[in-house]
């Protein structure tokens, strides 16, 4: 038992390291949000700030090719790039989901969010917003053939509308679509794929994000529903309070406003956009990168899983009732709490305690507690299956209690237990996919960052499907391999 405990700690320590070496995102401590008198000094002295994105919102920030590497491109980028250069530091970037930048920016993981994100009354109880640097008219996307029924809000009622969660633009839709539905999906490729193939009626979303949309795809056509809202002012979001901050922001966009910066990266990001490589050679690493680490993702759980649920398994059946008790609240908890939650919890909670760790560690920890939980109760049947007269026979020939489970009873209760293991391990190849929303790197995450920079809503999701089935029908065919010959 002794030397179990030891290697979880091994793991959890090797975890830490490879998170450090895979990830570019940043493992070391951020100024605390809310910190009004030195923010501005400590990111100077640390060298680089940190930017939260969303990098599904083409033209304003996307992935892209450049030379040869996948690059975070966009007017947005460009913004941060010069309120870097202005402040005397690098720009480092963190990517994930839409709605996780405001709880990013309050837990101190980064320092500022630039993701085409509108002012509201309620993000202001959150957070800081400095001046405005463009402004967003809000629109409606429909399919062309269908454009001529809808002449203003009152012609949506009854119909679905899609718009992005926790954007400005679900909140216009809930106000002002009075008996429509709204639809709230993730990424603004979502709401625009979901328009096309006719899943919703229409979208609400930015002139600036649904012209490079449009633009790309002949089916789909703007109309304008004369929102009582108007043109939203976009903003820089930073930690609550925090003035210094929001004083060094506010004097880049002047800058960027008298010197006309605005319209020159938004044509810089329209090139890009418009690059015309085949599909393969601009997006072919994308998907390349996304399984490797789809593969590590799940060899970690894999050996985080087996070590951690053989533990649980020994203290759900060990005589002291207080491990027995504490691996039974555990199993209980993460079987019956969703892993998204977990990756949220692991992500978040540990920025709260003053352990800043990156995504991809998050998610390797998450996924491990996770599927250790699992283990547990697949490993717990398999030595429940074992006879008790194989545990009598070995205590009669002197064996103690851990060389008689160690000997004796784990071996055969592998053999039975192989099969519901091995479908375990298939399940995490495809589960770490949920762990997008944090921003960890990994096949799903790369499938949709491809939908958003390519405006193909189905073709990326296709190759993902298939990537996936590849892994794990060869694993499939690996684990009943060894089931064959342990039988």
């Amino acid at each position: 038992m002794h030397k179990l405990y030891r290697w979880v700690i091994g793991l959890l320590a090797m975890l830490l390291v490879a998170g450090t070496a895979l990830t570019t995102t940043a493992t070391q401590p951020v100024a605390a949000a809310g910190n009004t008198t030195n923010s501005v000094q400590q990111i100077k002295q640390r060298g680089y700030v940190i930017l939260g994105v969303s990098a599904d919102y083409a033209p304003l920030e996307f992935h892209a090719t450049v030379d040869g590497s996948d690059t975070i491109v966009g007017a947005d980028i460009s913004l941060a790039k010069q309120i870097a250069k202005d402040m005397g530091v690098k720009l480092q970037i963190k990517e994930m989901g839409f709605d996780a930048l405001i709880g990013a920016l309050k837990t101190g993981k980064v320092d500022m969010v630039i993701s085409g994100m509108s002012a509201t009354p309620e993000r202001a109880k959150q957070v800081e917003f400095s001046k405005s640097y463009t402004e967003e008219k809000q629109i409606m996307v429909v399919k062309k053939d269908q454009a001529s029924k809808y002449k203003n809000v009152a012609d949506f009622s009854g119909k679905k509308v899609g718009a992005q969660k926790q954007s400005t633009q679900e909140q216009i839709a809930k106000a002002e679509l009075q008996g429509a539905k709204i639809v709230p999906l993730e990424k603004a490729n979502d709401v625009i794929a979901q328009v096309e193939y006719g899943k919703i009626d229409a979208a609400v979303m930015s002139n600036i994000v649904a012209g490079a949309y449009v633009q790309k795809t002949p089916s789909l056509k703007i109309i304008d529903p004369k929102f009582a809202t108007g043109k939203a002012p976009t903003v820089v979001a930073l930690p609550k309070g925090d003035t210094a901050m929001k004083n060094q922001v506010n004097k880049t966009i002047d800058k960027v406003r008298k010197d006309h910066m605005w319209a020159g990266w938004m044509d810089q990001a329209y090139k890009l956009q418009n690059q015309s490589n085949s599909f393969w050679s601009k997006y072919g690493s994308f998907f390349i990168k996304g399984a490797a680490y789809t593969l590590l993702f799940a060899l970690l759980t894999v050996i985080a899983g087996t070590i951690l649920g053989t533990i649980l398994a020994l203290m759900r059946r060990s005589s002291i009732w207080i491990l027995k008790a504490i691996a039974v609240v555990y199993v209980e908890f993460i079987r019956g709490t969703p892993l998204m939650v977990q990756a949220f919890i692991v992500f978040f909670g540990l920025q709260v305690l003053g352990l800043n760790l990156s995504a991809f560690v998050s998610g390797a920890i998450a996924m491990g507690i996770n599927s250790g939980a699992y283990v547990a109760e697949i490993i717990r049947s398999g030595l429940n299956s074992v006879p008790i007269g194989q545990t009598e026979a070995a205590r009669s020939l002197g064996l103690s209690n851990g060389e008689t489970t160690r000997y004796v009873v784990l071996p055969q209760a592998v053999k039975n237990i192989w099969p519901a293991l091995g479908n375990e391990f298939v399940t995490d190849i495809k589960e770490s996919s949920v762990l997008s929303v944090i921003g960890a790197t990994e096949l799903m995450f790369e499938g949709t960052t491809v939908q958003g920079a390519s405006f193909e809503p189905f073709f990326p999701i296709m190759i993902v499907a298939l990537i996936y089935f590849a892994m794990t029908f060869i694993l499939s065919r690996a684990l009943g391999f060894v089931e064959h010959r342990l039988n």
